[in-house]
């Protein structure tokens, strides 16, 4: 195959598929490593692809932030395993903080039942999940609601932060790299994240693996402010060895 045919279906599987790893990519085209990584090379000088730790990701994923209805349908497996694993992670009654997220509202579907919560949120579709159960109290931050992610963003929602302390705080990301930390499309939004992580004594990020080596325009948080990552099998093992050498613990659920 020659070099101009490996490009337009390293183009292709990455437009598909929405990430290509260099390993994978070698093994399917039947090349070296290092013949993949130029070809990646000349790919982003074409403008058509980001170079990220171990792979590329499309253009087509940088900026764009996906609404509510497109995360619900993606990496969904995923996403319940690594839900599932998280509540490990609850204190045994107590306070959390729920960030908005497919992943999170997940979580909150499966808090137990058996032991009464207080949750602080942002997120509408995390509210509505919540709002019925008897063993949680609810507190919903009030703010200007972003259609796209139905959560509450503004200085009415980082106040109101500013007056609670809870226990664990569950978040979400668009992107996660060791260089940027945690990254998201908006900067309403990440202010928002950024206090939620400040007001709580820990802090575990939920992120499937299609999260891990983007990285978006507004910055949220170092590595450094994470203490416990929880991810499911498909992320890439030198990453995720990355990412716990910064720091905090990573969690691969199978």
């Amino acid at each position: 195959m020659y070099a101009p045919e490996r490009h337009q279906q390293i183009l292709a599987t990455a437009r598909s598929r929405g990430r290509v790893d260099v390993a994978g990519l070698a093994k399917e085209l039947s090349v070296t490593p290092e013949t993949v990584r130029r070809d990646l090379t000349a790919l982003e000088r074409r403008g058509v692809l980001r170079r990220v730790h171990g792979g590329a990701i499309p253009v087509e994923r940088l900026g764009i932030e996906p609404g509510v209805a497109d995360r619900e349908v993606r990496a969904t497996g995923e996403k319940e395993t690594i839900a599932r694993a998280a509540l490990d992670e609850l204190p045994d009654g107590g306070s959390i903080i729920l960030d908005a997220g497919t992943t999170t509202v997940r979580l909150a579907e499966l808090l137990p039942t058996d032991r009464e919560f207080t949750v602080v949120t942002h997120s509408l579709p995390v509210a509505a999940a919540l709002v019925a159960r008897p063993n949680i109290s609810l507190h919903l931050l009030g703010g200007v609601v972003r259609p796209r992610t139905l959560a509450a963003v503004g200085e009415w929602t980082r106040a109101q932060i500013g007056e609670v302390f809870a226990d664990v705080a569950f978040m979400g990301t668009n992107g996660i790299s060791v260089e940027r930390g945690l990254t998201t499309p908006d900067m309403a939004e990440a202010s928002v994240k950024r206090e939620l992580i400040a007001a709580a004594r820990r802090t575990v990020l939920l992120a499937d693996h299609t999260k891990f080596g983007r990285e978006d325009f507004a910055r949220v948080a170092p590595i450094s402010a994470i203490d416990t990552i929880i991810t499911d099998a498909a992320i890439d093992a030198e990453l995720a060895e990355d990412l716990e050498n910064a720091g905090p613990r990573v969690v691969i659920v199978p």
